[in-house]
Order: C-alpha cells, then structure tokens, then sequence
C-alpha cells in the first residue's frame, strides 16, 4: 500500500463552555469517537485544540460533557445520518 502524502494545516477549533468539565473534538479526522481529541480549557472558559488537516473539507462535532454538541461559529453545516447537523471546515 502506498503511503499518503498531504499538505496538512494547522487548525485552531474553539469552544466557549465556561462550565464544561471535558470537551473533546470529533470527526471525520479523528473516525468520530474512536479517538476524540481532549481540548484545553483557557481561563475565559473558552475551549481549544489546533489539529494538523489535510487541505479538503472536513466534517466534526464537539462533545461536551458526554453530549454532541454544534460550533456555534461555524456556518457551514450539513445534515448528519443521525437528525442532527456535522460542522463543515475547508482546508485550503
């Protein structure tokens, strides 16, 4: 099998849930829960995690407390197998 070569991106995802006792990011990038990255919560209660990306469009949800949850931010949004809306980011 040939290995993958990309140019990858850093991506900073920011969440503002000042009372959240663990919120990780999920998606397309990381097989969804399999293997959720933990974000970092900063003194303003906003939560953070930059992820190296493949240039293309990605797909992700945060979960908050053991609940998905949207980005408020992001505007672009597709519907998701499951009634609710993934995120979309494109990598360029």
């Amino acid at each position: 099998m040939a290995k993958q070569v990309g140019i990858f991106k850093n991506q900073t995802f920011r969440l503002n849930a000042p009372t959240a006792k663990r919120v990780l990011l999920v998606g397309d990038f990381t097989n969804w829960q399999q293997r959720g990255i933990p974000m970092q919560k900063g003194n303003d209660g906003v939560w953070m995690a930059t992820v190296g990306l493949p240039v293309g469009s990605h797909h992700y949800l945060f979960i908050v407390d053991g609940v998905w949850r949207d980005d408020p931010a992001c505007p672009l949004r597709v519907p998701n197998p499951f009634g609710g809306q993934n995120m979309v980011l494109h990598v360029a």
